[in-house]
Parts: structure tokens; sequence; C-alpha cells
């Protein structure tokens, strides 16, 4: 039985169309897509949280437009870093 088996992997393995490697490939390519997944979800529920924030609070309003556009209030300062504006009080 064991003979049996090991030609079958053989065979299967040398099978470019199909077999093991085929198998194998399947697999990586499923992990991959799997991991894409598991990231975008989480940048979904980022961006849902977010939103959320954004209905529910006038401050978080404002704080996020501000930034975007890189406004201050009178007596702050906007500092420009290479990630885009950021708001700093002196």
């Amino acid at each position: 039985m064991l003979a049996v088996a090991s030609g079958l992997f053989a065979v299967g393995s040398l099978d470019r169309d199909g077999g093991v490697r085929h198998l194998f490939a399947s697999m990586r390519e499923f992990a991959s897509a799997s991991k894409r997944m598991s990231e975008s979800e989480a940048r979904a529920a980022s961006y849902e949280a977010e939103a959320a924030a954004l209905q529910a609070d006038p401050v978080a309003i404002e704080a996020a437009i501000r930034s975007d556009l890189g406004l201050a209030r009178p007596g702050e300062w906007v500092v420009r870093e290479e990630g885009g504006p950021s708001l700093r009080n002196p």
C-alpha cells in the first residue's frame, strides 16, 4: 500500500498541469489571498470607526478638516511633516 501511495505521489509531482504542484500552488495562493482579505477587513473596520466618530463628534469633524487642509486656529502653529500637515499647540 505504501509503495502504491509513493508511486502516485511521484507521478503527481511530475504532472505539470495538476497534482501535487498544483495543490501546493493553490495553497500558497489561498494563504496570500486570506492575508490580503484580513488586511482589507482591518482597514475597513478602521474606516468604519473613523466614520462613526466623525458622524457623532463635531470636534472630530473639525479636527479632521483642519488636519486635511492644514488649517489652524488663532494661536496654533501648523507643522508640516512628510506624512502631511499636523496641528500642534504652542
